[in-house]
């Protein structure tokens, strides 16, 4: 996230709070490509080297301020079934990530190929969500999910067609995604592709 180790309060934080709120009020005033760091900055009320001793550079700023608002606020729902859960997540996922906020969030996340600490914590929240919805199945007594296969198969084509906008991630589409899992085994899901 960051090129130097943050002290977790104090000063630190409210550092990273004034520039994530100044960078994300600039995004939304002004279109991507004319927002820079001293503008950042200035709005910030810090010094263009804070930005760059702590992030290095606009992108991976921009990286880290995405992550931030892809953080998951609450579990997903809760339908009553692994199914509901599974469906109910994918299709929000879907609808969240292909919206034009949620797409440039993606490429925020993943444009510095260099530093993947940002990219992996938005895949730890989604696994985190499966198993979220694992354990339920569990509690349930339903067999656990293979949450790396599901990833794999629903989450992993659903991005990819957001991010190269060669498909729309519609629910029809996101239900033929979920057809092809078998969630009673895990054992299936895997055989089934």
């Amino acid at each position: 996230m960051s090129r130097e180790m943050m002290r977790q309060g104090g000063r630190s934080a409210r550092i990273q709070r004034e520039v994530h709120a100044a960078t994300r009020a600039l995004l939304e005033e002004m279109d991507r490509g004319s927002v820079t760091v001293p503008m950042i900055a200035e709005r910030a009320g810090v010094t263009p080297s804070t930005i760059y001793r702590r992030w290095g550079d606009l992108s991976q700023l921009l990286a880290d301020v995405a992550v931030e608002r892809l953080r998951p606020i609450s579990d997903p729902d809760d339908t009553g079934s692994t199914t509901g859960d599974i469906e109910a997540f994918v299709l929000q996922y879907a609808e969240e990530m292909s919206s034009p906020v949620g797409r440039a969030l993606l490429r925020d996340v993943i444009a510095n190929g260099e530093d993947i600490s940002c990219p992996s914590k938005c895949c730890r929240y989604t696994s985190d969500h499966l198993e979220t919805i694992s354990a339920r199945a569990v509690t349930r007594g339903e067999p656990p999910l293979d949450v790396p296969e599901l990833v794999d198969r629903l989450i992993a084509p659903i991005c990819y067609h957001i991010l190269f906008a060669d498909r729309d991630v519609s629910p029809d589409y996101c239900r033929t995604l979920l057809d092809a899992v078998d969630l009673a085994s895990p054992v299936a899901a895997r055989a089934a592709g």
